[in-house]
């Protein structure tokens, strides 16, 4: 239960009173949203803070500050578990921040997502965080045009301040480790062509074939979706043929699983007819019956960094940061033939 002071809750100025400080000098040192000072001072307030009870007054503080406090977040769907993991871990960089992150689905609609960020403006939010990007999306332009607080996630349109993987590493990491076990017919599957992640990982792919000497096949390079069912459809295409792939990079791991699928119902087997790397690495796939290896995507450093490029705008503007991924071997991939 929260302490009063004097008949009613602690205040800055009984902290700022109990420290010998002045009350600006509290509200600053207990700000959530700066980094924490470790000077005497500060931990001295902090201390008296703590043992008087005080509890911010997020409310209070945000209204001064004429904001809300509240993060608007757009993905396409919860159901995929990448932005359910990306929204999380928003969701946890915002708290650290004092702030609170609110979501909105879309699906793939360039005018479900229009309405859907207005609905989010419409209740006030600070800024919002778009993980929807379509390279022709004229979205992002118009939050810019506006003057609207955004950031992209997870993708990028090139101009607004974007907090992502580098996916053409990535791409070129799953896929010259499929060229240092041995493989030199080597399948890709990647997501809808109007996102720069399904480009920039394919882009990555063919830097590792060509850079081994091996001719990029287009007929080998396939565009689909990014779910289990695309990926099932595309692994059919790549497998079910005389000169088919002895593995298969997938830019997401639920094509990866659905290229599993499809070399299940064919009669291969993982990790000896065909080898298989995923991307993201969602908790899921380690626990596969064949453990799948995939490239992960660091989505606490993603979503830390677009926090701090949208409540920073000195630092955001035009901005665009990424993270390295990390390619973790597992069982599904192993030399051809094995």
């Amino acid at each position: 239960m929260e302490r009063t002071h004097a008949g009613g809750p602690v205040t800055l100025k009984d902290v700022a009173q109990a420290s010998g400080v002045s009350i600006s000098t509290v509200s600053r040192i207990l700000d959530d949203r700066t980094p924490a000072s470790r000077s005497e001072t500060a931990q001295r307030v902090r201390r008296v803070a703590e043992e008087l009870g005080y509890r911010r007054n997020m409310f209070a503080a945000n209204l001064r500050r004429g904001a809300t406090g509240t993060i608007g977040v757009l993905v396409p769907r919860l159901t995929d578990t990448v932005m359910a993991l990306m929204f999380q871990a928003i969701e946890e960089a915002a708290g650290r921040r004092g702030y609170f992150a609110v979501v909105a689905t879309c699906g793939d609609e360039p005018d479900h997502e229009r309405r859907a960020t207005e609905t989010l403006l419409d209740r006030n939010v600070d800024g919002v965080i778009l993980a929807t990007a379509r390279l022709d999306d004229e979205l992002p332009a118009s939050l810019r045009a506006r003057d609207i607080p955004h950031v992209l996630v997870l993708r990028t349109d090139r101009i607004s301040p974007s907090s992502l993987g580098d996916d053409e590493t990535g791409g070129y990491l799953a896929t010259r480790h499929l060229i240092d076990l041995g493989h030199r017919d080597i399948g890709m599957v990647t997501g809808p062509w109007f996102t720069s992640s399904a480009r920039d990982r394919r882009a990555g792919a063919e830097r590792a074939l060509r850079e081994a000497g091996i001719e990029v096949d287009d007929a080998r390079m396939l565009s689909v979706g990014y779910g289990v069912d695309d990926g099932i459809e595309a692994g059919t295409r790549l497998l079910d043929r005389p000169d088919r792939s002895t593995a298969v990079f997938a830019a997401n791991d639920n094509l990866a699983m659905g290229v599993l699928t499809a070399a299940s119902g064919l009669g291969l087997r993982i990790g000896s007819d065909l080898s298989i790397v995923g991307y993201n690495d969602i908790p899921l796939v380690s626990r596969l019956p064949v453990a799948l290896s995939s490239v992960r995507t660091p989505f606490e450093q993603i979503a830390s960094t677009a926090l701090q490029l949208l409540l920073s705008p000195e630092e955001g503007e035009r901005g665009i940061r990424m993270a390295l991924p990390t390619l973790i071997p597992r069982a599904s991939t192993a030399a051809p033939g094995r």
